[in-house]
């Protein structure tokens, strides 16, 4: 049994004409009306990929995984019930709102809610963006990644490694513990920052063409306080991406050439370098509350003559193991 990607997640906000600034003009997601209390988004040939529902709160409502098999939700559904989780079937009703045959959901030991499906419906009609853009790398890697703000590591890790058979890409300490997690060849379809909070930091979609993300870099920029992280590139993905401020509170990471990886021979392991090569300025924070650390950081790796190498940034390369997975 395997969970092969992140396949959808939603948001709560009653901020729906934010949203439907945000997700469709910004990141270029297609906006699917559903009915006045809800939005959807498509990014490719699935129905929906985002889903903000209007409720108060303005957090993460839950995180779609697909499985790889339809038994597989007995199995995971076997194994969390053996170590105490009540896992809950999903009812018809809720698989035809989340466009799925069928699905099981729980709670993760902070209180996120998790969905794992199967059987995504495929749309009848062709993806068409919120702006001009070539689309996003998704098919086998997935909608993108989530990032959770964690108050325990040692009690998240053994959930989401163990009963769900996540696995540690690599992992940092400075400046605060990071964990990345692959389900397929994406670098990191899911993370936890120890940050000694609860919620949602980030989610992350991948552009197929760096002007893309520049452009829409450059439409960020115009609005005041949107831009939370500034145009870089992350020392384990090699992501060159910006970070905005969405209407929820929590970022969205935007994102081009993140790094392929082979689950089947890959180490996890420890990495030293900080969180970003270059860039990533992050706006938010104050110089004594993080900002300066960080960016002493980035100064310090470039001193040290750290770089990702050259192949990772060959786009026809990605684009040829883009379109040798889709035919495979």
């Amino acid at each position: 049994m395997a969970i092969k990607a992140l396949g959808y997640l939603g948001v709560r906000s009653d901020r729906l004409d934010d949203w439907s600034d945000f997700a469709g003009r910004l990141l270029g997601m297609q906006k699917i009306d559903r009915g006045s209390k809800a939005l959807a988004f498509r990014m490719d040939d699935r129905v929906q990929r985002l889903l903000v529902s209007d409720e108060p709160g303005d957090t993460l409502a839950f995180l779609g995984f697909e499985v790889e098999h339809r038994d597989d939700l007995h199995s995971y559904a076997v194994r969390l019930d053996a170590a105490g989780v009540q896992v809950n079937l999903g009812s018809r009703e809720l698989a035809d709102r989340r466009f799925v045959g069928d699905l099981v959901w729980f709670l993760d030991p902070m209180g996120n809610r998790v969905e794992l499906f199967h059987a995504p419906m495929i749309a009848t009609d062709p993806f068409v963006p919120g702006r001009p853009i070539d689309g996003f790398m998704t098919g086998p890697l997935g909608m993108g990644h989530a990032v959770l703000h964690v108050k325990d590591i040692e009690v998240m890790m053994p959930f989401y490694r163990d009963f769900l058979d996540f696995h540690v890409t690599d992992y940092g300490l400075e400046p605060y513990g990071l964990y990345f997690f692959h389900l397929n060849e994406r670098h990191h379809s899911f993370a936890m920052v120890g940050s000694g909070q609860t919620g949602f930091h980030h989610f992350m979609v991948e552009f197929r063409n760096l002007d893309d993300i520049g452009q829409g870099y450059d439409l960020a920029q115009q609005e005041e306080g949107l831009v939370a992280y500034t145009l870089g590139r992350h020392t384990n993905d090699y992501m060159t991406s910006y970070y905005a401020n969405s209407p929820s509170g929590f970022f969205v990471e935007n994102g081009w050439g993140g790094r392929l990886i082979d689950p089947a021979t890959w180490e996890p392991h420890e990495t030293h370098d900080g969180p970003s090569f270059w860039g990533h300025e992050r706006l938010y924070l104050t110089e004594d509350g993080g900002r300066k650390r960080l960016r002493d950081m980035r100064l310090e790796t470039a001193a040290r003559g750290h770089r990702a190498p050259p192949v990772a940034d060959c786009p026809w390369l990605y684009g040829e193991l883009a379109k040798s997975r889709m035919r495979g």
